[in-house]
């Protein structure tokens, strides 16, 4: 299958993220997702409450911005979408009309995206990955997997999922890596402002930078 334009594919999964050097956070004896923004009622949903939701496996690659591709991966989770209907529509004001949501991992990442890509038929809540439950780099003890969008969407070690009626302040308004606010491979949106195509050699760049931080950080990681 043909990699979109301008990715490469590379030997196993790096790392990535943010905080690099440093080791990811810990995973809590008791995970919960939290659940907020327009709800009548902000929950902490636990994370093994995900197992009682159906479930979906998926064969997947996933592309980072840098524009390297990781291919043949596996997930396992619950579909984004079954989240949505059977534990936030319930809770959801009565007016009203999502648009965004915002994913927030246990390291502090955040990201943005429209409810409509958010609720592609490919993206899911994730636990596993390759039959194995996923592990403290790749996002531990659960993550969003939105495999057509760059990998900056899916937030690791995923813990609150805030819902919105208007766009919320985006992040890094004025950084020169000026994330877009939609990421889609396909359509090469990697940057808010400038085409896909000219910013291609200073992400490439960065690739080597990453990795070497990446190896940094997971040094310290427990196993």
């Amino acid at each position: 299958m043909s990699l979109p334009p301008g990715q490469r594919s590379v030997d196993g999964f790096p790392r990535f993220g943010t905080h690099l050097h440093h080791p990811p956070p810990p995973v809590p004896a008791d995970p919960v997702i939290e659940i907020g923004g327009a709800v009548t009622e902000a929950v902490a949903m636990p994370a093994t409450e995900l197992a009682t939701l159906p479930r979906q496996e998926l064969a997947a690659d996933f592309h980072c911005v840098a524009g390297w591709s990781a291919t043949g991966l596996l997930w396992e989770g619950v579909p984004f979408e079954t989240l949505f209907r059977t534990k936030v529509e319930p809770l959801l004001e009565s007016a009203a009309s999502i648009s965004h949501v915002v994913f927030e991992g246990l390291d502090g990442y955040r990201s943005i995206a429209i409810l409509e890509d958010a609720m592609a038929s490919d993206v899911l809540i994730a636990d596993r990955l390759d039959g194995r439950p996923l592990d403290t780099d790749h996002g531990a003890p659960v993550r969003l997997v939105s495999p057509s969008q760059y990998g900056f969407v899916s937030t690791k070690h995923l813990c609150r999922i805030e819902f919105h009626t208007t766009e919320p302040p985006l992040p890094d308004r004025w950084s020169p890596i000026a994330a877009h606010g939609r990421a889609r491979v396909w359509q090469e949106e990697r940057h808010r402002y400038l085409p896909g195509r000219t910013v291609r050699p200073v992400y490439r760049w960065l690739i080597g930078p990453i990795r070497a931080l990446s190896a940094r950080g997971s040094r310290n990681v427990p196993r």
